[in-house]
């Protein structure tokens, strides 16, 4: 998923711009989820089907349906949102197409019926009952804590970003029409029960979002109810439409969604043209003019087999790479993805212990945090700029903006969103990679010339809280 601000909704394409931060948290029951690690949040969310079995029989490939019947995961699924929690989310400052939608499913359309300006919870409430409206709150990892905590790990464990979205949708009604997505959807339901109809995709592993006739996708391959602390996983392609059933309560579900603009295909178009700028400062046949009017010209199958020679070259010299330049999909994702989930705490991250010195051992503090990029020297605009190692991280993110476009304070006038990070000369590729590789390192081992170079590094990395001292180094 990449492109701050590109949603992954199941509503379609709309951009909205962030709000202020506010806070709402419930008591929490016991969480079934194991925070040890990015990998045990992944395993504790799909329980009891093991990791292995998913990703070789579910993963891109078609539906799984986990339907637990347990009193604990329902309790805690609740935890997670709740009807109630808009109306204290109101009063703070919530907005219509920004922070909320409202919308019916109407002879095989989506009719959204969303007001102007701020929500007002009595309103929200009104069309919700009377109109039958179901209510898609955006990104609720902005306010909930737990989803944060959740979906900051997940980012951890697929190295894409993860949205969420909340859908309320009361009795006798459906939100939204047949479609299908462009991401990975894991489905939690939090509250009442959701009718689900899943057809075959027609295009499989889908680019793009899709509304789908009812007339034309035959009938559903699966047809289930979803109850509180269930959960429901399907790839993107997958056709899809849910109703809450009459004569019960309304339903309230999340949507946790990945793996938008994250395909080989979307790697190769990042990774290409770097491979394509290297090879040609050593092979002068890319150097080579294009012959004269070829721009002009509506037959080019000449050009075409001169330019699958040169992919073959291309696919030789990548054979025997090692580094292969992905900037673009690696700044996008670690400048938009959330911040390290901290506990209750507020304050600001700042760097920890002792200053780092050139007989410490240090070790890293948030490595599934952080990138090192090869890239032209940013702050130099001659013609010929030499290359720089970039190191930039998540850290100072902030929550309130996940998913949520890019139209904020720290965007610069081109509406780029700003990065945080480091720079260094490219003779220190080598020391980077000896921190990042090491469980701990010694700062007088690293592969520098001279001792001023790894404590003016070290001491850098610790001003940005990405590596802290070790026990060992802190006792003396």
């Amino acid at each position: 998923m990449s492109k701050k601000g590109r949603k992954q909704t199941e509503t379609g394409r709309e951009v909205h711009v962030p709000c202020k931060r506010a806070k709402v948290e419930a008591s929490c029951p016991s969480s079934p989820m194991n925070y040890d690690s990015p990998d045990s949040v992944f395993e504790s969310l799909i329980f009891p089907i093991e990791e292995e079995k998913f990703f070789k029989e579910y993963w891109e490939q078609k539906p799984l349906l986990i339907q637990r019947d347990d009193p604990s995961v329902a309790a805690y699924y609740q935890s997670l949102f709740q009807l109630m929690d808009l109306k204290e989310l109101s009063s703070q400052g919530l907005y219509y197409g920004r922070d909320v939608n409202i919308c019916r499913c109407v002879n095989g359309k989506k009719k959204i019926l969303n007001k102007d300006g701020k929500v007002n919870y009595m309103q929200l409430k009104r069309d919700f009952d009377q109109k039958k409206a179901t209510i898609q709150f955006h990104q609720p990892q902005r306010f909930k804590d737990e989803l944060w905590r959740i979906q900051e790990k997940l980012e951890c464990y697929f190295g894409s970003l993860v949205g969420s979205n909340v859908y309320i949708t009361p009795p006798g009604s459906q939100g939204l029409p047949p479609h299908y997505d462009d991401v990975e959807v894991f489905i939690l339901q939090l509250e009442g029960e959701k009718h689900w109809r899943l057809y075959k995709p027609t295009v499989h592993l889908a680019r793009e979002y899709n509304v789908e006739s009812e007339d034309y996708i035959g009938n559903p391959t699966h047809e289930f109810i979803l109850k509180p602390g269930d959960l429901l996983y399907f790839p993107r392609g997958t056709i899809h439409q849910a109703d809450t059933p009459l004569g019960g309560s309304y339903s309230t579900h999340v949507t946790i969604s990945t793996y938008q603009n994250n395909s080989w295909g979307d790697f190769l178009l990042d990774a290409i043209p770097g491979l394509v700028f290297d090879t040609a400062k050593e092979n002068v046949d890319l150097r080579t003019s294009i012959p004269r009017q070829l721009l002009m010209q509506v037959d080019i199958a000449d050009s075409t087999r001169r330019l699958s020679s040169f992919l073959r070259s291309l696919a030789d010299r990548l054979e025997n790479t090692k580094e292969l330049r992905s900037s673009d999909m690696k700044k996008d994702f670690i400048m938009n993805r959330l911040p390290p989930f901290l506990g209750n705490s507020s304050d600001p991250l700042a760097p920890g212990g002792k200053l780092p010195k050139l007989d410490s051992k240090i070790r890293l503090r948030f490595k599934d945090h952080a990138i090192i990029t090869v890239e032209p020297d940013q702050d130099n605009s001659e013609e010929l700029r030499k290359e720089m190692v970039y190191v930039y991280h998540s850290l100072k993110n902030r929550r309130e903006r996940h998913m949520m476009g890019n139209e904020d304070d720290d965007t610069s006038e081109e509406g780029i969103s700003e990065t945080h990070g480091l720079r260094f000369p490219l003779s220190h590729m080598d020391a980077l990679k000896q921190i990042w590789r090491s469980a701990t390192v010694a700062v007088k081992e690293l592969s520098l010339k001279s001792d001023v170079e790894k404590e003016n590094l070290v001491l850098s990395l610790w001003a940005e809280c990405l590596i802290e001292l070790c026990p060992s180094s802190t006792r003396k």
